[in-house]
Parts: structure tokens; sequence; C-alpha cells
């Protein structure tokens, strides 16, 4: 993706650009159309944390409740040099519960209001299959 998107901006090196991500507050069914650019993932699982949908962040998970769906989520490129805002949490995500360095896929960021250090020690991941 993000060849992709240097080819398509005239001027973008592409070790300026780097793969961003927003957690959308729709879901699957709400989505009509593809993004203009980017990618749309849904069908992501959080283990060890809620989601809060009004705020778009991350929330301590509900008694009883082992996984939260997560809503769509846009995945795109932008041309930064700058670094990551360091109040994001950098959340893994594998294929399956059991989590190894096989069925690890990539990482994406979600906002919190808390230090992303308390969601580590959660354990907090996505999860793409919950059986």
């Amino acid at each position: 993706m993000r060849q992709e998107v240097t080819r398509a901006h005239k001027g973008w090196a592409l070790d300026t650009v780097t793969i961003h991500n927003e957690v959308l507050k729709q879901v699957k069914e709400e989505i009509t159309a593809a993004p203009p650019e980017g990618v749309y993932i849904y069908g992501l699982y959080l283990d060890g944390a809620g989601w809060d949908r009004r705020n778009n962040k991350l929330t301590e998970s509900t008694a009883k409740i082992l996984f939260t769906a997560l809503p769509v989520v846009h995945i795109f490129a932008i041309n930064t040099t700058g670094p990551r805002d360091p109040k994001l949490y950098v959340c893994p995500i594998y294929k399956k519960p059991r989590r190894t360095d096989l069925t690890y896929i990539t990482a994406i960021y979600l906002r919190t209001t808390v230090s992303p250090d308390h969601w580590i020690l959660r354990g907090v991941a996505l999860l793409c299959d919950i059986k």
C-alpha cells in the first residue's frame, strides 16, 4: 500500500510514507462505498479491553465479556517524517487467540486516555478469529 500511495502522489518519497489508521464509528453494514484512498477492514475483536464507540477510544473491558467487536478500521498511508503520537497504543493483530510469531499480522494504533503502558500490561490485542 505504501508503494501504491507513493506512486499516486508525485513528490512523495517511499521512506517518508507511513501506514496510519483510524477507527470509524460505523459498522460494516453502514459502509456503502470504498474509501478514496486506503482500505477498510472489519471483523477484528479486542481481547483484554473494551471499546468506547462514542469517544473512539479504548476502555476497560466489561465484566464477563471476553471479546469486544471493533468497528470498521480505515487504514491509509500518510507522508510524514514526524514521530507518532506517544498517547496512541500500538495494538498487535493476531490471526488466532494463540499469540505467537506465526499468527502475528501487524499492529495498528488505538486512541486511549490512559498511558499505553496500561494496555501493554493488560495484554490487549486484536484478534481476527476468536475460536
